[in-house]
């Protein structure tokens, strides 16, 4: 649900500024409106050293994590300091690497040599330049090329011919091949260059991880920061007023903190304030309130939009069709049972901020788990087919059933949306805006009920009943002659024709979009199947064996060699299917039919950030 919120409207004496903000900044629930903020250069250097600590942060507690340990020592008043030197070190480091290593590359099917030697060649007048070519464009031309030049072949490996051609320096050589720059170092010098670099980054990383000692002081400095850039973005954003001698400032706080806010306000001197429920032009910010089951799934909502203040929390909603559809895309016991572990050992290890996506990856793994079950497969085997004595269990028929009910499933969702949709404008707007929808939601409800009722042999409720036949009428007149109040008939009836042809088309549409939950969770459990067969039959353990022998063993470690790296593609590639086609149902034709609305404000109350 959506938290009910109070707009406050404040004016106090410019001069009070300061002292105000740090009183809302202690009680963490008033929300100050900076919205129009253009940062200065000023800002956006302020900007620069949040985001260099937070990295800082970031980086110190990823190196820590792994265990490593450090015989650095570092100030605690130079942490930040001693990081950023420790961060440009590696940067430096890698970036000598990167271009040591391509040397390496480049030379080493040149065989090693000593660069002095060949320097001191050249100053005696004996010079050697470097060429390659294709092997076959050497094949052509080196005897031609011979007879021209001092020519010596290095190297043909690779397709590549790598030849030397001996001078004095002063030769026009016209060949078909690319000549290379000199090597200033030689290989041993290049591969101790690169060993000197990583020493560079493993010293750095010491400092880094000695860093970790003082985590608390660079804390404390991103939250200073942080609270320099709140106050920025407030007196920015104020309102002036009386010459500049009041400020006018937006404010928002939950209506069940309102009257901890009254207090707070009316006990500020020279501070007036007006307080007044939100309209629909307000920005109003927003802030969801959730059981612990639908609070997961925030994650997933947040990554298209928040609802707007007013409107419907589609989370509690769409929550359990993702997990459904999830389990559905990856549809397999032991994928399941992987990814529950993963997020089990996420739990664990991965520390507060990964404690949401940890429990989210647990739910959907183990909701896989289970209809994976349901559908009898493991790892791409038929549950029945190896334990005969499960099959009193009545196995889904994915790949004969589930096309059907993956449509039929849609269409539940679709229809739940638009009753939702239904709901907010009869609230929102009357009944009487809403009875084109409702003439909709009554055509389709009642054709699927009518269909169902025909297959079961309900007379008196099928496709061509007197029952049917007066519901489709009624859903008929509210279609094509009151969906809109404003309009006389007429224009209702053509307004009503044309949205006939644009839902018919859209409805389709949203219905045969949750096929994709049939053909990704067939394919993912047919590719499972493509594998354990690879495994088998090039190993030739599908024959099966007469004996245990050496070469069995042989059989047996490369049947899983194959199948560890053929599921562990597919199962990548499944879960990421599986988190991304779920989605797109949800916010394509769930957010669709149920008319969502976005907001991009999220209630953010000043707070103390080091609290």
């Amino acid at each position: 649900m959506i938290v009910k919120m109070m707009k406050y409207n404040i004016v106090l004496f410019a001069p009070e500024r300061d002292r105000f903000i740090e009183s809302l900044r202690q009680t963490g629930m008033v929300d100050i409106t900076t919205s129009g903020w253009e940062p200065s250069e000023a800002d956006r250097n302020l900007l620069i050293d949040i985001e260099a600590r937070t990295k800082a942060l970031a980086a110190i507690d990823a190196l820590t994590a792994e265990g490593r340990k450090s015989d650095a020592t570092v100030e605690a008043a130079s942490a930040f300091e001693a990081y950023s030197e420790a961060q440009a070190a590696i940067t430096a480091a890698k970036s000598d690497i990167a271009r040591l290593e391509k040397s390496v590359e480049e030379w080493s099917a040149w065989g090693d040599f000593d660069t002095d030697h060949i320097a001191a060649l050249a100053k005696a007048g004996v010079v050697i330049r470097y060429f390659v070519t294709s092997t076959s464009t050497y094949s052509k031309g080196a005897e031609e090329w011979g007879e021209k030049y001092n020519l010596s072949l290095v190297s043909d490996a690779d397709n590549f011919a790598r030849f030397v051609i001996i001078g004095d320096g002063t030769e026009q050589i016209d060949i078909d091949a690319q000549e290379l720059k000199a090597p200033t170092m030689s290989l041993a010098s290049l591969r101790a260059a690169v060993a000197a670099a990583q020493s560079r980054i493993d010293s750095a990383e010491q400092t880094i991880v000695a860093c970790a000692a003082h985590r608390a002081v660079i804390e404390a400095e991103l939250a200073a920061l942080k609270t320099q850039l709140q106050n920025v973005r407030i007196s920015s954003t104020a309102e002036q007023a009386a010459e500049g001698l009041l400020l006018v400032l937006e404010g928002w706080a939950e209506e069940a903190n309102a009257d901890k806010v009254d207090a707070l306000l009316e006990a500020s001197p020279n501070t007036v304030y007006l307080k007044s429920k939100p309209t629909p032009e307000d920005d109003t910010p927003v802030k969801l309130k959730n059981n612990s089951f639908a609070r997961l799934f925030e994650l997933i909502g947040s990554l298209y939009a928040l609802p707007k203040y007013g409107t419907v929390d589609l989370t509690p909603i769409f929550a359990p069709f993702y997990m459904l559809f999830f389990a559905i895309c990856l549809n397999d016991v032991g994928y399941g049972s992987i990814l529950f572990l993963a997020g089990l050992a996420l739990f664990f290890k991965g520390g507060k901020s990964l404690k949401t996506a940890s429990k989210l990856t647990m739910l959907c793994g183990g909701a896989s788990a289970l209809f994976g079950f349901y559908t009898g497969g493991v790892f791409g085997v038929s549950i029945p087919s190896v334990l005969p004595a499960l099959n009193w269990f009545p196995f889904l028929d994915f790949q004969n059933d589930f096309f059907t009910i993956s449509m039929v499933i849609g269409i539940i969702q679709i229809m739940i949306g638009m009753a939702i949709n239904i709901g907010y404008t009869c609230y929102t707007f009357g009944v009487k805006n809403a009875l084109g929808s409702i003439g909709w939601f009554l055509m389709i409800l009642s054709t699927c009920l009518a269909a169902v009722g025909g297959m079961a042999g309900i007379e008196w409720y099928s496709l061509s009943s007197p029952a049917y036949l007066a519901s489709a009428g009624v859903a008929l007149v509210l279609m094509l002659l009151l969906n809109r109040p404003s309009f006389n008939i007429f224009a209702n009836f053509g307004s009503g024709l044309w949205d006939t042809y644009n839902n018919i088309a859209g409805l389709l549409s949203d219905v045969l979009s949750y096929i994709r939950l049939f053909a990704i969770g067939l394919s993912g459990g047919v590719l499972a199947q493509v594998f354990n067969n690879l495994a088998l039959g090039i190993t030739g353990l599908d024959a099966g064996f007469e004996s245990f022998t050496v070469g069995t063993v042989f059989q047996i470690l490369g049947a899983s060699v194959i199948l560890l790296i053929g599921h562990a593609i597919n199962l990548f590639m499944s879960c990421i299917s599986s988190f991304v086609h779920p989605m797109r149902l949800t916010f394509v034709e769930f957010f669709k039919n149920a008319g969502f609305e976005m907001t991009t404000r999220e209630f953010k109350p000043l707070k103390n950030e080091n609290n």
